[in-house]
């Protein structure tokens, strides 16, 4: 049993040596990529053994040209897929993480202020700071006011504010569509792979089940055979003819 795990297998693509467990037999193939083989190596045998990383290989090619066939020419985000199905990597990131790292103290410090400047706080200090003001320089310090009516140094103040806030509230928005945006490359990617790889599987479920009804027709062909053998000898075998009357024992 050991000299037989141990024992390698020569790959009929690359023809170097492998154990069995490295690989698989041309037979094991799914039919839809046993054709694409087929096609590219004409030489190609189903009963010699192939290795897992020239099978990925054919499998990445025949993936690739199945999706040019639908839909066309390939972008980047394919060939992705494409070399991941064939690394066998796991596509799905946390993107938050990962576009939290690429920030500067800048971009952090503009979110902090549009995540302030979009709140009920903010509304509320900047309304309790207005009417302040407007008391003071009303009511309380009369003549000496600093700001008389009709308030231009708080007009100032106010545009300047809305000057400002207005570029750091676009900074943190071209963010979070940029965040969006690969959130949503990152589910393309995802939605892509998963939908190869359920198809890859109902291939491989399919080329099961019709190797499984194969043989399941030929124990039943062995069965019908063995029972017209039994038939065909109880037909030939001489009945027992029963003993003359006058020849009977007294």
């Amino acid at each position: 049993m050991e000299a037989t795990a141990s024992r390698k297998l020569n790959c009929q693509i690359c023809g170097r040596s492998f154990l069995p467990q490295n690989g698989v037999i041309g037979d094991n193939v799914r039919p839809s990529l046993a054709e694409f083989i087929k096609s590219q190596r004409p030489n190609w045998n189903p009963q010699e053994f192939i290795c897992f990383g020239d099978l990925g290989a054919f499998r990445r090619d025949y993936v690739k040209h199945t999706l040019e066939c639908e839909i066309g020419e390939l972008t980047a985000l394919d060939h992705e897929v494409i070399e991941s199905l064939r690394e066998h990597e796991v596509l799905t990131e946390n993107i938050e993480k990962q576009f939290e790292r690429k920030l500067t103290f800048g971009e952090h410090l503009s979110d902090k202020i549009a995540e302030f400047g979009g709140s009920w706080k903010f509304i509320i200090t900047f309304g309790t700071v207005i009417a302040v003001w407007i008391v003071l320089n009303v009511l309380l310090l009369l003549n000496r006011s600093f700001d008389p009516y009709p308030f231009i140094l708080l007009n100032l103040i106010l545009s300047c504010l809305a000057a400002l806030q207005a570029p750091v509230i676009m900074m943190s928005q071209n963010r979070a569509e940029a965040r969006d945006r690969l959130r949503a490359e990152n589910d393309y990617k995802v939605n892509l792979k998963a939908e190869l790889e359920i198809r890859h599987l109902h291939e491989k479920i399919d080329h099961l089940l019709r190797g499984q009804y194969n043989r399941l027709f030929e124990i039943q062909q062995i069965q019908i055979e063995l029972l017209e053998e039994i038939s065909q000898r109880k037909r030939g075998s001489p009945r027992q003819q029963p003993p003359p009357p006058g020849n009977s024992p007294a």
